[in-house]
């Protein structure tokens, strides 16, 4: 009989398409992966891999293989899942992902008093702005929007994410020269535009932005700077070097304070939501389930979903 290192060394590296991301995934080394794989092919008597110095792909043996034993061996893990988190208390490294503006400003305040709580659970946050494979990379969670969901990757919606346009009153005062206030989107074209450029495509973000009738319009400025993370967008926007687009989460404060004022006030940009995404629930170790708990408790608390509406 199979052991279960040797068939989950095999699902794991079949998910993640190379052994070096199956080892980071499950916490033992390259090598271990392989000897597993390579004991479980010998075992069986077929080849579940075509191995190369590039890649990782399964034979049709192994694909047929995959598929049979998939279900079986998650239904294992899930039954010791579901008896550590019953039993156990949370403990071990949690690995998270976050931008890292948002995570300074907004979820590294609520771990004081999760750790607190929870002693035994030891952070190591990466904070990037990127989507990272949650799985691939051996990331318990990761906040933040957009993220594609890959198989076994479950979404849990935090708030919304809408993006507003916003200058400096400095700016406004020079270049609105006594006029009234933009009241829809093509009226932006006349100024400095802050622009956005995808880290995922290298494009410039298009803003298909609605109104609370209902009405839609794509907003095109004259992009005068552009920039590959929000908070730089919203530095500059600061300094009175133009108008930007920014998520809620980002401008809050400065709309508060009054270092930023929202132009076109009726209309945003709805990206979706922020989300904290993990591994299925039935999956999840007990330090995971408690993290979650915690930030879902506290966003709920703090009324964050309503602070970053732009409809409110």
């Amino acid at each position: 009989m199979e052991t279960l290192a040797n068939l989950e060394s095999f699902i794991r590296s079949a998910e993640c398409g190379s052994f070096s991301a199956a080892a980071r995934r499950l916490g033992v080394t390259p090598a271990a992966i392989s000897r597993n794989v390579a004991m479980l092919e010998r075992n069986l008597g077929i080849r579940l891999f075509q191995r190369s110095s590039r890649s990782l792909s399964l034979t049709e043996d192994g694909d047929r293989f995959l598929a049979s034993v998939t279900d079986g061996v998650e239904s294992i893990q899930a039954a010791i899942a579901d008896v550590t988190a019953h039993s156990g208390v949370p403990a071990g490294v949690l690995k998270l992902s976050v931008n890292l503006t948002f995570g300074l400003d907004y979820v590294l305040p609520l771990m004081p008093a999760f750790m607190t709580h929870y002693p035994g659970v030891h952070l190591d946050w990466s904070f990037e702005n990127r989507q990272v494979d949650l799985i691939g990379e051996g990331f318990d969670a990761a906040i933040g929007g957009g993220m594609e969901l890959a198989p076994g990757v479950v979404a849990q919606r935090l708030a919304p994410l809408h993006v507003v346009a916003v200058a400096s009153p400095d700016y406004l005062k020079v270049h609105l020269k006594g006029r009234r206030p933009p009241r829809h989107p093509d009226e932006l074209a006349m100024f400095d535009g802050i622009s956005m450029r995808s880290p995922q495509t290298a494009r410039l973000r298009v803003w298909r932005m609605r109104n609370r009738k209902g009405d839609e319009a794509t907003l095109e400025h004259k992009a005068r700077i552009v920039a590959n993370d929000p908070e730089a967008i919203c530095r500059a926007a600061l300094m009175g070097l133009g108008v930007a687009m920014i998520a809620m989460p980002f401008v809050e404060r400065h709309l508060k304070s009054g270092a930023l004022r929202r132009l076109l006030p009726d209309w945003h940009s709805d990206l979706g939501a922020i989300s904290l995404y993990h591994t299925s629930r039935k999956l999840l170790p007990a330090k995971t389930r408690a993290f979650i708990d915690h930030i879902t408790a506290e966003f709920r608390e703090q009324d964050l979903a309503q602070r970053f509406s732009a409809e409110r």
